[in-house]
Formats: structure tokens, sequence, C-alpha cells
């Protein structure tokens, strides 16, 4: 069976699998609008959302709770909207649990011992002494331009050797930067590890658990589907996603991923990484952003055009957002509006 794809914004690729996946959907607990101690009603705030232009859903979850969702624009919360490089923190989720499996050996394995025929196949590979965790913490010192070489990655008939071709920028470890091509090769080291492709592994160790059972996930040159960008949820699943991090991997009360994965995952690893303001203090724990709003510590995913699924834990907090694509001049700015809603979302409950 095939789901169709309600969303206005077809995927620039054509590479797509569709998949439905078993188990009970999510229902709603309650809708929430009764007044916070400290702020207004979560309605009211949801409210102001229809004056972003660009906004097509937030969805807030407390205590595992779906507190609220909401649609914008002439959208609808069952979208499966495409998260963009938010997918690469669902990535992150799955080499922890792989990892915790004992079907990767850690951080410290090199890109070379992870894929060693891609590392015969072009000796001398700067990538091939990259280790794992340098790939999670952004730190590989290798060059990318996201805004000039996005499309090159996403049309690369071998995008592995793409990766393994690419130029040494800087020292590994020495500071964060964006690089999709790098975060490219968890697809088939995962899927080297465990014998199944991304979409499975995902479906097993993270969507099943959580009772998603929707999902689509775009797939490159090579039939491979890609981790660093190209999966669409509903906004509710991602904020499942947001939660299950605020929550220090449980669902339900059923542990989904080890705690220490999370915290470090949650963690400042490295500082100095793309500012999101209000949010102060911006840094980058294992393909997840980290910061703090106000005196609150918080940590999201981040996806091209705001789509955020954001883990406030002291809050007992996810907020996830859905968004159009807008063109890299307008990024900024709607990047900011949006930001800002959230910020008022956590506000309702601080």
């Amino acid at each position: 069976m095939l789901l169709m794809l309600p969303s206005a914004h077809p995927a620039p690729l054509p590479w797509r699998r569709r998949l439905l996946l078993g188990g009970a959907g999510f229902l709603v607990a309650r809708a929430a609008g009764a007044q916070t101690p400290s702020g207004p009603a979560l309605t009211d705030v949801l409210e102001t959302g229809k004056d972003i232009h660009a906004l097509r859903a937030v969805a807030v979850m407390r205590d595992g709770q779906l507190l609220a969702q909401r649609a914008y624009g002439g959208g609808s919360v069952e979208t499966l909207f495409r998260i963009n490089s938010a997918t690469k923190s669902v990535s992150a989720v799955l080499v922890g649990s792989t990892i915790a499996q004992g079907k990767l050996g850690g951080l410290s394995q090199t890109l070379g011992e992870l894929l060693p025929d891609a590392a015969a196949a072009n000796p001398g590979s700067a990538a091939a002494g990259v280790t794992l965790g340098q790939v999670l913490t952004g730190t590989t010192g290798l060059k990318f331009d996201w805004m000039t070489e996005f499309r090159a990655l996403a049309t690369a008939t071998d995008p592995v050797r793409y990766a393994f071709q690419l130029p040494r920028e800087g020292p590994t470890g020495a500071s964060w930067t964006y690089n999709d091509a790098a975060v490219g090769l968890l697809s088939p080291i995962l899927e080297r590890a465990r014998g199944i492709a991304l979409t499975e592994i995902a479906r097993q160790d993270l969507f099943g658990p959580l009772g998603i059972d929707a999902f689509e996930w775009q797939r490159d040159r090579a039939g491979r589907p890609t981790s660093y960008a190209g999966l669409r949820l509903r906004v509710a699943d991602l904020a499942k996603l947001a939660w299950l991090m605020a929550d220090g991997g449980q669902w339900q009360g059923k542990r989904v991923l080890p705690a220490d994965w999370v915290a470090q995952s949650t963690r400042q690893q490295v500082g100095r990484a793309w500012p999101n303001p209000p949010i102060t203090d911006a840094g980058y724990g294992f393909l997840w952003f980290t910061g703090r709003y106000k005196d609150v510590p918080v940590a999201w995913a981040w996806g091209y055009g705001a789509q955020f699924a954001l883990a406030a834990p002291s809050l007992r907090l996810a907020v996830a957002t859905a968004a159009t694509e807008p063109p890299p001049q307008q990024l900024p700015a709607q990047n900011a509006a949006v930001a800002g809603l959230v910020a008022r979302i956590l506000d309702a409950f601080g």
C-alpha cells in the first residue's frame, strides 16, 4: 500500500520510498488550553503562529502526552512533512542504538575501518582517517559547502565515493563545520553493521517503539536511504523524537535508547555552531544542536526552513515545527520567526 503525500512541496529528487509501518497510531491525549502558572494559555500562543507565513504545523508534548498540534496555511497535521537536515539527528539516534547492540565498535572507529572497500578504492583519502565520533560532532575537518555542493552530493551516482574524495580543510576535531557528505556515510555504515537498510533499522529501533506508523525516506542514486536529509514525518511524530531525548531515551516508561547516549547527544561536545536566537550558547552534541533559552537547557534537531524538534528536559517539554523551504536569502528571517514561536511556547511553561 502506498501512502499519498498531501504536501504541496514535492521533494526535489525523485528517489523516494514510501513506507507504512505496523502498530497503533498516536492518539491525542487532550487539547491544552488551560492557563499555566507563569504564561499565557498554550492555545493563545499557537494562535500567533498564523502570523508566520511559512509555518505549516506545530506539535507540543509534555510528559509524553501530545498537548496540542495545529496546522497553518491550509495544511494538515497528517501531512508527512520533509524534515530536511533534522534527518541527521534521527541517524545519530540509530548510531546510538546500533552501538548499544554491540554492532558498532564505538566512536573511535575510523571511516576507513567502517567502510574498508571505500577506503581501498580511494587511497590517500582524508575521510578514511576521520572517526565516527568526529562525523557525529561535525569536526571532520573535511571541506564541504552545503550552499554550493548539496545538489552535487544529492545527484552523485556514488555518494560514498563523493565523501571519500572530499579534501581536507582543517584539522580533524578542531572546530564544528556542517558536512552533509560526511553524515551521508552513516547510512552505508549502519547498513554494513546491521545487514539491513537504514529504513528498516529506523523501523526496528525507533519508529516501531514510538508508534510512528507512517514515514517516507528519500533514497540516493545508489538506492540507499540518505542519512543527512530526506526523511518525512508528521509533526506529532517529530515531536515524539524530541520527547524521547527530553525523557532520557525512554518512551512511555520503556527504554528505547541508552540514557548515557542521550546525555552525550544533547550535551555540547563542540561550541560555535550555527546561532539560533533567541537560544544562546549554541553548540553541537551528536548531530543535535545544543544551547540555552534563558535558564533552560535545550537541544534540537534542525532542518532547512526551521523544521525543529526541540527538547527541554527541565520543562518536561518537546516542541516540533514544520515550515516551507525558502530561498537562502529568506532563511534567517524564517528561522527567527519560527524559533520565536518556539520560545513563546517555552515561556508558557517556564
